[in-house]
């Protein structure tokens, strides 16, 4: 395999995965602008690497894409298909070239050229010089789409970061460098339906961000609509973890404890000022403490809900890594500090 081919040359290796449902006509640009990169090469601090595989996950869109990766295939030995029986969208098939990888990292990279391959030497810097095994690249100036996109795209990771990461990364996006480790074990165990980003920072302590130049992706017809963008956002949000259902929890819970204390002030008030409109009391005093019952039990259900969610969407009690003295990161600092 590739990682055997390169383990006496002191390189980090690189598995780049290449998601493909409109390609046709893009993505051999795409592999043609890597194949430079699959011979040696050092970054601009000094680290050695080599991309030792491209995997092209063809996820069954309506062009000829799989001609193309079969011809691809058949002249480039680095370059290796995975084939998915339907489509299943970008980050399952994201998922699924991640799990077939080989390498100490993985790259990330969309079909449409909007990701420069040359800038892969960056992200593998930045987590370099981090100690951070994911890193994201973030265009200069913003992404090269539509205004409307930039805005829906940049309000949805505000809105992740601020009330649903469990983490201190603020950006994501699908150019990213993360150690193959990880990205091999998120592939293995994330369930159905999981948004990839939100699957990485169970298992990753932080993650970083770096600034790349921007560059516009090839003329083609896209694969992205504003329904399929608005389910991106829907899975990122039911797959973000159970802190929505800890919320409708914690209302529960507090509405309770309201409902008693009121109940009860309102019980002293009667004994000690007299009861202004017969039947008051008794009418605050059940539906106080009534609703508060109610809402506490939903908080109680949410909480095995949550416990259900956790198990659905494949979220790993623990993950179980390599010596950090032998990991990606130490590979990649020994290739920068043996270089020729």
């Amino acid at each position: 395999m590739a990682e055997n081919q390169n383990a006496g040359e002191n390189l980090a290796t690189i598995s780049v995965v290449v998601p493909v449902y409109r390609g046709e006509s893009t993505i051999a640009r795409v592999v043609g602008e890597l194949e430079k990169f699959t011979a040696p090469s050092t970054t601009a601090n000094g680290v050695r690497y080599v991309v030792a595989e491209v995997l092209l996950v063809n996820d069954a869109g309506p062009d000829g894409s799989a001609k193309v990766i079969n011809q691809l295939a058949e002249t480039r030995d680095w370059v290796r298909p995975v084939w998915l029986s339907r489509n299943f969208g970008q980050h399952a098939a994201t998922l699924a070239g991640m799990s077939s990888s080989t390498s100490d990292w993985i790259v990330t990279i969309d079909e449409d050229g909007q990701h420069d391959p040359a800038q892969i030497a960056k992200l593998l810097d930045t987590a370099v010089e981090t100690n951070t095994q994911l890193v994201y690249a973030k265009f200069e100036g913003g992404a090269p789409h539509s205004k409307w996109r930039n805005f829906f795209s940049a309000a949805a990771k505000w809105f992740y970061s601020k009330f649903l990461s469990p983490q201190d990364g603020d950006f994501f996006s699908s150019f990213r460098l993360v150690s193959g480790e990880i990205g091999r074990s998120v592939g293995a165990y994330a369930g159905s339906g999981v948004y990839l980003d939100v699957a990485l920072t169970w298992v990753v302590d932080k993650s970083v961000s770096c600034e790349i130049p921007q560059r516009a992706e090839y003329p083609r017809r896209t694969g992205f609509t504003f329904k399929r963008l608005l389910s991106h956002f829907l899975r990122l949000v039911l797959s973000s973890g159970t802190r929505p259902l800890r919320l409708v929890s914690l209302i529960g819970f507090s509405s309770f404890v309201f409902g008693v204390a009121y109940a009860i002030y309102v019980l002293y008030g009667r004994f000690v000022d007299g009861e202004t409109v017969a039947g008051w009391t008794t009418v605050v005093i059940i539906v106080s403490t009534t609703s508060g019952a109610i809402l506490l039990s939903l908080g109680i259900l949410a909480e095995y809900l949550g416990v259900v969610v956790r198990n659905a969407i494949g979220r790993p009690l623990y993950l179980i890594r390599s010596n950090p003295n032998s990991d990606a990161l130490t590979r990649a600092r020994n290739s920068k500090n043996t270089r020729a």
